[in-house]
C-alpha cells in the first residue's frame, strides 16, 4: 500500500498543512506526557513502521537511542533523509520483525496497526523485542474524525477511508489478549473536527485537551512491561469511565 514515493510525498505533505500542523503537535504533546516516566539515557527504543521518520526526531529529542523499520523503501528513504546519522533505520515488515528477543529497551507503534492485516501479529512481535515498555497510537473509530473520513467518504479509495480504524474498546481487548494484563495508561486529543484543527480557531483548547481514551480521535496508550503493579488510571478504569 505504502510503497509509491507519491505517497511518501503525500504523507509528509500532510504535516504542511495547517490541520496537519495543529494535530502532529498535539500527537506530539500526548506521545511526550505519556513516555515522560521512562528513563531515556542510553535506552533503546523501536519505532515500528517508522514511515517518513516524523516522529523519530521526537524520541530523539527525548533522549532515546533511536531505531525505526518500515516495509517501504520510499518511506525509509525519507526518513533516512531527515534523520541522517541519528537514527539506525531498517526495512522490514512488523509482523515479522528481524530483532532478537528483548533486543530494544522501548518500542512505539504509531497508527500502524490500522494498516496491518494482521494487527495482533504486530503487537506480538513488540512484545517479543521488547523489554522495558511500549506505546500504542491508534486513531479512534468512535471519534468525528472517524466520521468524517471513513461515513461521509464511504467507497472513497484514500488511504485513511480504506484503513482499520478501531474503538478503545477493540484495542484494550487486543491489548489484553497480545500483551496480557500489564499496566496501563491512556489518554486522547483531538476530539473535534478536522475543520477545528487550527491554531486560531476559539475552540482549539478543545483538541489541546488530553482527554479519556474514547473521546478524542488520536489515542495513545502506554504499557509497562516489567512492573505488573497497577496505576492511577488503568485500561480497566477507563473502559469502565467510558460506559458511565
Amino acid at each position: 500500500m505504502f510503497e509509491s514515493d507519491k505517497f511518501a510525498l503525500q504523507y509528509d505533505h500532510w504535516f504542511e498543512t495547517e490541520a496537519g500542523k495543529f494535530a502532529f503537535q498535539q500527537e506530539k504533546r500526548l506521545i511526550q506526557h505519556l513516555v515522560s516516566s521512562w528513563p531515556r539515557r542510553k535506552q533503546s527504543l523501536l519505532d515500528i513502521g517508522c514511515g517518513t521518520g516524523v516522529f523519530l526526531e521526537l524520541f530523539y529529542e527525548s533522549g532515546f537511542d533511536v531505531y525505526g523499520i518500515d516495509a517501504s523503501a520510499n518511506m525509509l528513504s525519507r526518513a533516512r533523509e531527515k534523520m541522517g546519522n541519528k537514527a539506525d533505520l531498517h526495512l522490514g515488515r512488523a509482523q515479522y520483525l528481524p530483532f532478537d528477543d528483548n533486543e530494544f529497551d522501548f518500542s512505539a507503534i504509531i497508527t500502524v496497526l490500522e494498516f496491518c492485516e494482521d494487527p495482533k501479529q504486530v503487537l506480538r512481535e513488540a512484545l517479543r523485542v521488547t523489554k522495558k515498555g511500549m506505546l500504542v497510537c491508534t486513531l479512534n473509530k468512535n471519534s468525528l474524525y472517524y466520521f468524517s473520513k471513513k461515513v461521509l467518504r464511504m467507497g472513497s479509495s484514500s488511504v485513511m477511508a480504506q484503513a482499520n480504524w478501531f474503538t478503545f474498546r477493540e484495542l484494550k481487548a487486543m491489548l489484553l489478549e497480545t500483551v496480557g494484563n500489564k499496566p496501563a495508561f491512556s489518554r486522547s486529543v483531538l476530539p473535534g473536527t478536522k475543520s477545528m484543527w487550527k491554531d486560531k480557531c476559539i475552540l482549539n483548547i478543545i483538541n489541546e485537551t488530553f482527554w479519556p481514551p474514547f473521546a478524542g480521535s488520536f489515542i495513545g496508550t502506554r504499557v509497562e512491561l516489567l512492573d505488573n503493579k497497577p496505576l492511577k488510571t488503568p485500561l480497566l478504569a477507563l473502559e469502565k469511565q467510558a460506559r458511565a
